[in-house]
């Protein structure tokens, strides 16, 4: 959304000073003005009232002394607001105020205008049997004190105006102020610091952003610290391997005969099989910590679907060691997450049961949902794992003692961070069929549309 056109820049405590501000103006003017009107119409509505009041006093009673025909007050008032003119219906003057005040002969009761002494006058008329009674006010005299009034009463408005302005910015500079420090606390960071920033008494209109940076923090320093974790790993663990490598280099130069290289050779490629193993495993592991959720990310996963592509991978494998590999799948079992992801995990699964199961044994893969979970199995009938040792297999690069099968240690560490960040958990058990291992992961049901 663009900023107001006539505000000042971006800044969000310049648009609130300035908008505000210029509300408060424009209520200010227009309350001004229809106060004033009003102020005007209702003191012209007194002064008429004034001149009905002055003409129905004289209406009946005795007549003053003042009154006697042709009589008219001699000492005149120029500032008189009144002219007061009494008449028989005959036409024959009983009283005047100011002798050179000549008011017009009408004699219809009510209202009028007339000029009267080079000015405009308001006229009220009131007839009697008896008497013809003109009271008459000069209109810029009416129109002076009316506006004097109507300014006295807009007054208070005009000096509040500049005080709510004032109350108004050090509100917005209070109420702004926890932004302020926040952006104060991001400015003075450096950059290894990813800690939460302080979002307690923010508005509530900001503290949702502050929180989701805090989010985005959390995120990055759970990255650096795969990403650290995997330099510390990658750096520990392919020593090894490398060094391992050299020497079969070294024992290839040195074959003297054609077995002997053929020997060398295979081992080198053996080693180089494993190296690239290890790295494609530390890849996937770091990957997973340190990207976005999968639940966001991804979409609706079939297991069964996902399944059938691990285990369609892993079939030479099983051939090769004469392993029945097969799966039992209940129909329409999904969740949320990335298909290419739980690929990766079922696969581990599938692998590290080929690995440990003996020639001709059995391998399967069991999906079902179960009290609103999907529960994805995979079992074998190899040696299993001591129960002792079930918590410390998830460790990376942990092998069990005595453990002659090649690998790295890091398959069932990938399979447990995909599963968490699945919102799954993974929990190895003897297989009740099969006598070996099965490793079970229960993750939540995709919701049914």
């Amino acid at each position: 959304m663009r900023p107001f056109p006539l505000s000042p820049g971006h800044s969000l405590r310049g648009q609130l000073l300035w908008l505000l501000s210029v509300a408060i103006v424009l209520a200010a003017a227009a309350q001004t003005v229809l106060v004033y009107h009003m102020t005007r119409s209702e003191a012209d509505e007194v002064f008429d009232f004034q001149m009905q009041q002055v003409a129905l006093t004289l209406q009946g009673g005795a007549e003053p002394a003042a009154m006697a025909p042709g009589n008219s007050h001699q000492e005149e008032n120029e500032h008189f607001d009144f002219v007061i003119q009494v008449r028989t219906p005959g036409g024959e003057r009983l009283f005047q105020s100011a002798e050179d005040a000549a008011l017009p002969a009408t004699t219809t009761p009510g209202f009028s205008r007339a000029k009267v002494r080079g000015g405009h006058c308001r006229v009220f008329t009131a007839r009697t049997p008896t008497r013809i009674i003109k009271v008459a006010q000069d209109i810029e005299v009416r129109e002076h004190m009316a506006a004097a009034m109507a300014l006295r009463t807009v007054a208070p408005i005009l000096l509040l105006a500049p005080l709510l302005i004032a109350a108004v910015w050090l509100v917005v500079r209070r109420s702004t102020r926890p932004i302020l420090r926040v952006k104060q606390q991001v400015a003075n960071r450096v950059v290894e610091d990813l800690s939460p920033l302080r979002s307690a008494d923010l508005p509530e209109e900001v503290k949702p952003l502050v929180e989701e940076i805090n989010l985005l923090f959390t995120r990055l320093d759970r990255a650096f610290a795969a990403q650290r974790d995997f330099v510390a790993d990658a750096a520990h663990e392919l020593r090894t391997p490398l060094a391992a490598l050299r020497l079969q280099g070294q024992g290839l130069q040195r074959a003297g005969t054609e077995e002997a290289r053929s020997l060398a050779t295979q081992r080198l490629l053996g080693g180089v099989d494993r190296a690239t193993r290890l790295v494609e495993q530390m890849l996937v592991l770091a990957r997973q910590e340190a990207t976005q959720d999968p639940l966001r990310a991804g979409g609706v996963v079939d297991l069964g679907a996902v399944s059938s592509l691990a285990i369609s991978d892993s079939l030479p494998w099983a051939q090769r060691k004469r392993i029945d590999l097969g799966m039992e799948a209940e129909a329409g079992v999904q969740v949320l997450g990335q298909e290419e992801i739980l690929r990766i995990l079922v696969r581990n699964l599938i692998e590290n049961a080929l690995k440990f199961t003996p020639d001709g044994g059995t391998v399967d893969v069991v999906i079902r949902a179960e009290a609103g979970r999907a529960v994805w199995a995979v079992g074998d009938s190899g040696p299993g794992i001591p129960p002792g040792e079930r918590v410390r297999v998830f460790d990376r690069f942990y092998r069990l003692p005595g453990q002659v099968e090649p690998g790295n240690g890091l398959g069932l560490a990938i399979v447990k961070t995909i599963a968490e960040r699945h919102q799954g958990t993974v929990t190895l058990d003897r297989s009740a069929r099969l006598g070996g291992l099965e490793v079970r992961i229960v993750l939540p049901l995709a919701p049914s549309h």
